[in-house]
């Protein structure tokens, strides 16, 4: 999808948690497109694309955040398009009492305030200028969550969807677009990971690894997880020009995992 006929020449983008999975991804396709990016994350990677602005920080900390915002904003002299994309969980299994007050707060931190802090650095500039986009990438679980383990994540993925949607109606007014993206399943490094320990545990392959967790998630029809590429072509498209007239809503990519329409 990107090249050609997404152009973002002279665009200015910000992706939070850019060097692994969906997040290394949407920077790739970014910048195919001819968008200029800054990202950071808690360690530096073996490698980044040629011209990626990187820095190590902690964008789950409010310090952290502050400083990757200066940063981005000093080295591209402003922000166009912002890729709220840094989430996860670390909860352990064992339903609601396994989670201790302290595992709630990391999980609202990560997957919800990394983002309310990057909107509250970058949108202001957006605002000024009359023009932006913000994508805040949520998930499935928020409406599918899965009770052993990811109940607080599902929960701050619900926050940050409710919270997308009120922004888009507070900043679409002034030129500044505000859209989701909602993955399921996305076979990322993470979840390689995953499919070939509950593999091993089973006695079986990474194929049938990857069965098991479809059976969890109660099947995905196309069959298969969700490339990283896949997200970040569905976002290198709804932060350019061709998506001018989208805003407030979200977009699914599960390969129709949810039930429901």
């Amino acid at each position: 999808m990107t090249g050609g006929w997404i152009d973002l020449s002279g665009r200015r983008a910000v992706v939070s948690g850019g060097t692994k999975g969906v997040g290394a991804a949407v920077v790739a396709a970014l910048l195919a497109a001819g968008a200029s990016v800054a990202t950071a994350a808690r360690t530096a990677p073996d490698t980044l694309p040629d011209g990626v602005r990187f820095m190590v920080a902690d964008l789950v900390s409010a310090e952290g955040s502050a400083a990757f915002a200066d940063f981005a904003l000093s080295e591209l002299g402003g922000v166009d398009i912002l890729v709220n994309v840094l989430g996860g969980s670390n909860a352990p299994g064992g339903g609601f009492k396994a989670l201790t007050d302290a595992i709630w707060a990391n999980e609202i931190e990560r997957n919800l305030m990394s983002a309310v802090r990057l909107d509250r650095a970058f949108l202001p500039g957006m605002i000024e200028r009359g023009a932006g986009v913000v994508i805040h990438v949520t998930s499935i679980q928020r409406e599918l969550p899965l009770s052993e383990s990811t109940i607080a994540y599902a929960a701050a993925k619900a926050a940050l969807s409710t919270y997308s949607k009120a922004l888009s109606k507070e900043v679409s007014p002034k030129g500044v677009r505000v859209v989701r993206v909602s993955p399921g399943w996305i076979e990322t490094e993470a979840s390689v990971r995953l499919a070939e320990r509950l593999a091993e545990e089973a006695g079986t392959d990474y194929e049938g690894g990857k069965r098991i967790i479809m059976q969890g998630l109660g099947g995905i029809p196309i069959g298969r997880p969700a490339k990283p590429e896949e997200v970040g072509d569905l976002v290198a498209f709804l932060v350019s020009p061709r998506a001018a007239s989208i805003t407030g809503t979200e977009y699914v990519i599960d390969g129709g995992t949810i039930p429901t329409a």
